[in-house]
């Protein structure tokens, strides 16, 4: 009974200051997660609801005239599946390399004993502030023979100054010479130190960079827009955007009640096109998000 008392009296003796703070703060953060998520509630259910309802603005909360026409006209894309694939694989080569060049470039750059250090950084740096353009580019890809293939996707783009910046400031930060030294008694090189001790120490970061590269290049669409022109190669992005503009220009050729029913198809093809290319990437998130928080030096020699 006393501590029950006790704990009543230190809740009922918290200062008013604290309260109102309090109350302010979980405002503020309930109102950033309602900006947040509505957007893409709305979408979601206005692109299964009539398109007449959603422009009168009476699908605000729930869904009305649930339609499924939309769906069912983007699925009838078989370029629609053929995009997915290619996607899905340009995902999953391309964050695997970025993490391949990034990652050990990251290391590297944090070991003081590297000669050159600065060179080097400083070499990554520029690039970052200043560019070739578009044009020299594109003429180092043709020249390299990567045009109209899967590896343009992949390869001239992997390497980003930001990731190996975030990598470098991580292991500064979280890897200790002690580690090193402690190896080194133990007769361990540097490749096994980085692959054996580094890597397993180092899930977050990396979980982190192949979540920023995965996302990048799902979004993606420029570089295809440019380098590739074959359609079997075209990722989704570039299919979804191809779908919309064709169904947008049909909508405006048509006259009377075709046009107002393909302008409804078009808005449906519009929401529908946003939920099939965020839903894979969202659903990759929590896989991944546990690693954000994580502490990263469990077992690691104290100073």
């Amino acid at each position: 009974m006393s501590i029950r008392a006790t704990s009543r009296k230190n809740a009922v003796s918290k200062p008013a200051s604290d309260v109102i703070f309090d109350i302010v703060i979980y405002s503020i953060a309930i109102l950033l997660v309602i900006l947040t998520l509505y957007p893409m509630y709305f979408v979601v259910i206005a692109s299964f609801s009539d398109p007449t309802y959603v422009a009168t603005g009476e699908t605000l909360l729930l869904p009305k005239g649930i339609t499924l026409r939309g769906y069912q006209k983007l699925f009838e894309y078989d370029q629609l599946w053929t995009g997915y694939k290619n996607t899905i694989l340009y995902v999953l080569a391309g964050t695997a390399f970025s993490l391949f060049v990034n990652i050990p470039a990251a290391y590297a750059l944090s070991r003081k004993e590297l000669y050159g250090r600065r060179l080097f950084t400083a070499f990554f740096l520029i690039p970052m502030f200043f560019t070739g353009g578009l044009v020299p580019t594109y003429l180092v890809v043709s020249k390299l023979g990567l045009i109209n293939s899967f590896w343009v996707m992949v390869v001239p783009f992997s390497v980003v100054t930001y990731y190996i910046i975030v990598g470098r400031t991580f292991f500064v930060t979280s890897i200790p010479n002690e580690l090193w030294e402690a190896a080194q008694l133990d007769g361990c090189g540097t490749l096994r130190f980085f692959l054996s001790i580094v890597l397993p120490l180092s899930k977050a970061i990396v979980s982190v960079i192949g979540l920023w590269a995965a996302v990048g290049l799902w979004n993606s669409y420029f570089n295809a827009m440019i380098y590739l022109q074959e359609e079997e190669l075209q990722p989704l992005q570039l299919v979804l955007r191809n779908i919309l503009i064709n169904n947008q220009a049909m909508s405006t050729v048509e006259t009377g009640q075709e046009a107002a029913e393909m302008k409804k198809i078009a808005d449906l093809i519009k929401y529908g096109v946003i939920v099939i290319s965020s839903l894979p990437i969202m659903m990759l998130y929590p896989f991944v998000q546990k690693y954000f928080n994580q502490g990263v030096m469990l077992g690691s020699v104290k100073g």
